[in-house]
Order: structure tokens, then sequence, then C-alpha cells
């Protein structure tokens, strides 16, 4: 069995565990460090394994995922053009109707309080309630 494929049984979080200790370069201590954040700015996240092993933070919905690439940590909101960005951090995937996305490099900062005002943000969308 492919070791990234999830069943009901297997505990979503310790699966992010798992996957942040076998990145073995600064990929694992940066994505160890977004998931901390978005922990901080949404203590009632609900962490989810999909797609072959990509972690997504949810509430009410998808607020973000976690990609990782040989360069890149790449977190993906899938209605990040309905969010301000004052503090411009999205900088990638910015063509899109609905989706916009943050790549983050070896050596980058992450502004802490502008990403979690960006994720208070996602989970705000996520749980308005539609208009009628």
């Amino acid at each position: 069995m492919d070791k990234t494929a999830t069943t009901k049984t297997e505990n979503p979080a310790a699966l992010i565990d798992a996957r942040i200790k076998e990145l073995s370069d600064w990929r694992g201590p940066m994505l160890a460090h977004v998931r901390a954040l978005i922990r901080q700015a949404d203590p009632e996240v609900v962490e989810e394994v999909k797609w072959r092993g990509v972690p997504v933070w949810e509430h009410a919905g998808i607020i973000c995922t976690g990609e990782t690439y040989k360069s890149a940590v790449k977190l993906t909101f899938l209605k990040g053009a309905a969010l301000a960005d004052p503090a411009k951090l999205f900088n990638s995937s910015l063509e899109g109707n609905a989706r916009r996305a943050i790549d983050l490099h070896e050596g980058d900062v992450i502004d802490e309080e502008a990403f979690k005002a960006l994720i208070r943000a996602a989970v705000a969308l996520n749980t308005a309630k539609p208009r009628k």
C-alpha cells in the first residue's frame, strides 16, 4: 500500500507529523511552522490528508492545502481570490478566478500576523451564511 494513501482509520494529524518528519531539509520545519500558525489562528481547525498525502486544513470547508515541492512549500487557498490580502502574501496562482497561493522558499520568513489574519479571513468566508 502506498504510504501516503489514507484510510478512515488513520489519524490525519499523525500523517502530517510523518510527512513533516520525512522532509529532512528546510521544507519540514517550514511546513511545521505554518501548521502551527494555522492552529494558532483557528484552534478549531480540522486537519485532513487528501490527494496522495497533501495536508489540508478545514473549517466549514477547505481553508488551504500544504503541498511540498522540491523548491517550495505551497499553501493554496481555494477561495483566496475572495480574500483581502493587504500584506500581499499571495505570490502564486494569481491569475485564477478562485484560488490564490503562497509559495515559500528556503530562507523565506512569513509575516506571521498577516498570515494568521488571512487564515481567520478564510474561516470567516467559509462560515459566512450564503446570501439570498
